[in-house]
């Protein structure tokens, strides 16, 4: 029910206007009809856990209950990037926990994050520069922007160590001097009441300047002497940042998806890059959400297969033969055929929810193949049918109802999570609920028939085995 939507301006800029453009933003973004509210930060303390400079700017939006709702989350942050197209600004467009994860996946609050590793900065603001024209032409691809490293203005103030040794000045105390003066010296502690406030000493904003700096009184042994007497003082520029991973520099491309699957994108993505030429030691990474998934999605095939094996083994411990278990685990592909086709008709991607749905189903499909299977058997051995189709038929009647009952029951409770894929909280639950729910139905259907049958067709010789192994237990 709400989104966040991310500002980002050049560094350097002032509160003032950074304030100013989010406040458009604001009311650009308050005309989108399903808005009820919209609210703003303007930079970050710098002692938050996030913290920002003022040429970055949040918008909380508060939107309309999902009943409410006329049109997909999609169509409604892709009509609030159109009305934001226009300002001046790196946009972002997610939702809060969405963003702390992304944040905590690669760094960035976006889905995707390209990362160029190099040492020259110039070098690398064009490297990303080229990629980002050739990434902006994938479709689906959202927010697509380069990381705010661009040349702010500095004052740069150089030591002249001959003239500072002349004067019986070391360096390091030129420095601590400069960096107390103008970030500011903790001195002591004023205390009102229950109140207490930090005293900083540091250059007031008109002494920030090349002239001002100039003028600074360092101490030295015979007395106090100008800064420009042993340092030379120009304006120039610089990074605003230098950004290290495991200690080399590099820049950030981030994106979000819109409108296609993310894993779609990433293909897209890695296809680009494959083809992107760099200079010698410069290379590229990829990040974010996809590669956490990618991972998750290798731990779930492995845990799956390791579950279908140890289903196999249990099955052949109790009926002592191959056929009869590989025979009730043919319900499993009989139940992903409706999994497949549930989540192709509700639009969903294959995502780690729905591996995990697969998992679910695999069990409830085995399940309804024990039932008939060990009925038959125990038809035969304990009220002396046949082997015939008589006997089949009667078993499958009579395992029906249990098989419904079952398969009913949980359709209604996932009906909640079925129905309202668009409710706060449902993002993960839904696809395991189409999932199992879609399952459930062809496994049902296909298993009162198939099942029969396959038991009819290779289950008499394996059946006549364990018939005769006296020590068999009942099923």
């Amino acid at each position: 029910g709400t989104l966040l939507i991310g500002l980002r301006l050049n560094p350097g800029v002032t509160l003032t206007e950074s304030s100013a453009l989010a406040r458009q933003a604001e009311v650009l973004v308050k005309q989108v009809p399903e808005v009820t509210h919209v609210g703003r930060r303007s930079g970050r303390a710098e002692l938050d856990e996030h913290a920002e400079g003022v040429h970055v700017s949040e918008l909380d939006v508060g939107l309309k209950p999902t009943a409410e709702l006329t049109r997909s989350m999609d169509e409604i942050k892709a009509d609030i990037r159109k009305r934001l197209v226009n300002l001046p600004a790196a946009l972002e467009i997610g939702q809060p926990i969405s963003h702390r994860i992304d944040h905590m996946l690669s760094g960035v609050r976006s889905q995707i994050a390209i990362k160029i590793f190099g040492e020259d900065l110039d070098a690398l603001r064009g490297q990303a520069d080229a990629l980002r024209a050739k990434l902006a032409a994938i479709p689906g691809i959202a927010d697509l922007q380069i990381e705010k490293q661009v040349l702010a203005p500095q004052i740069k103030v150089r030591i002249d160590y001959a003239a500072a040794a002349q004067y019986g000045v070391p360096a390091p105390q030129v420095l601590s001097a400069l960096q107390a003066l103008v970030e500011g010296e903790k001195v002591t502690q004023i205390v009102e009441g229950s109140r207490r406030f930090a005293l900083v000493v540091k250059l007031p904003e008109s002494a920030r300047s090349v002239e001002g700096l100039g003028q600074i009184l360092i101490e030295t042994p015979n007395g106090r002497i100008p800064l420009s007497k042993i340092a030379t003082i120009e304006d120039g520029d610089g990074p605003n940042q230098i950004s290290r991973d495991d200690g080399k520099r590099r820049i950030v491309l981030s994106a979000n998806a819109s409108g296609r699957a993310l894993s779609e994108i990433v293909a897209d993505i890695r296809k680009v890059v494959a083809e992107t030429k760099l200079p010698e030691g410069y290379f590229i990474t990829l990040g974010g959400q996809f590669q956490a998934q990618e991972e998750a999605s290798r731990l779930v095939g492995l845990l799956s297969i390791v579950s279908l094996t140890l289903m196999f083994v249990v099955l052949y411990s109790r009926y002592k033969s191959a056929a009869l278990s590989a025979l009730i685990m043919v319900n499993i592909p009989l139940a992903l055929v409706g999994a497949v086709i549930g989540l192709w008709l509700s639009g969903q991607p294959l995502s780690v929810a729905a591996l995990v749905g697969f998992i679910t189903l695999a069990g409830i499909s085995v399940r309804n193949g024990i039932l008939k299977v060990s009925h038959y058997i125990n038809l035969m051995r304990f009220e002396g049918e046949s082997f015939d189709q008589k006997m089949i038929l009667r078993g499958s009647l009579e395992r029906l109802s249990p098989v419904l009952m079952t398969a009913l029951v949980t359709a209604f409770a996932l009906a909640p999570l079925l129905f309202e894929a668009e409710q706060p909280g449902t993002e993960v639950l839904h696809p395991v609920a189409v999932v199992i729910f879609s399952g459930l139905i062809s496994s049902t259907l296909l298993d009162t028939f198939l099942t029969p049958a396959m038991f009819w067709l290779f289950g008499r010789k394996p059946t006549a085995a364990l018939m005769d192994d006296r020590d068999a237990e009942a099923l």
